[in-house]
């Protein structure tokens, strides 16, 4: 009797497709929206490559400043409170609907008759989002000399002083309810009027320039 062959088996295993690496927008969406809460922008299907963007007005509003002027008000800030930088603007993260407050203060300061190059973005503008900061590098990175952050002079968004997860950055933030009162927030009329005195002088300066090059 001729012996038969064992039939032959053949077991289909299914190879798991390569995982893609995460886009870096992805990580920098995940990074703002699960450790700090942040609401982002969704990416639009007409453009999936573009740059994540911070919803202002839940969290936080801004003030959006030339760096000249926004530098100096840096010292009425508590040390939390995050501040960033794209060119040569900076942008103050300030208490949530306080972008409604500014004209009020700035006419109470008596700049409200002048045009000046600061603009409260509030509830339903949009913020860039800078990347988050290197992991052991979360410190305050240096702001040199007539320029802003290393690296937001090409056109990017970089934090100056980046938030820090799980420390409630928010209550670091200059809110107008803190005038007079014991609480730990910056004052924002003492922002305001530092930035607002600053942009009238840079205003000032250029204009003594222009008359200086006129024939």
């Amino acid at each position: 009797m001729v012996g038969t062959l064992p039939p032959v088996t053949t077991e289909l295993t299914t190879v798991p497709h390569p995982r893609r690496p995460l886009d870096p927008s992805d990580q920098v969406r995940r990074w703002y929206e699960n450790e700090l809460g942040w609401p982002t922008v969704p990416t639009s299907a007409e453009n999936p490559e573009s740059p994540v963007r911070l919803r202002v007005g839940p969290r936080f509003d801004v003030l959006d400043v030339p760096v000249e002027a926004g530098r100096p008000a840096l010292r009425h800030l508590a040390p939390g409170s995050p501040v960033a930088v794209r060119g040569d603007r900076m942008r103050l993260l300030v208490a949530a609907g306080s972008a409604e407050e500014v004209p009020g203060v700035l006419d109470w300061l008596e700049w409200g008759a002048l045009t000046l190059d600061l603009t409260a973005i509030g509830e339903g503008g949009v913020m860039d989002a800078p990347p988050p900061p290197e992991p052991g590098r979360a410190g305050v990175r240096p702001l040199l000399p007539g320029l802003g952050c290393p690296g937001a002079e090409q056109g990017a968004a970089v934090w100056l002083r980046p938030p820090v997860p799980g420390c409630e950055a928010e209550a670091s933030l200059p809110t107008l309810s803190a005038v007079g009162g014991g609480g730990g927030a910056p004052d924002l009329v003492r922002v305001v009027a530092t930035v607002a005195t600053q942009c009238h002088r840079l205003w000032l300066r250029r204009a003594c320039a222009r008359q200086l090059t006129c024939p």
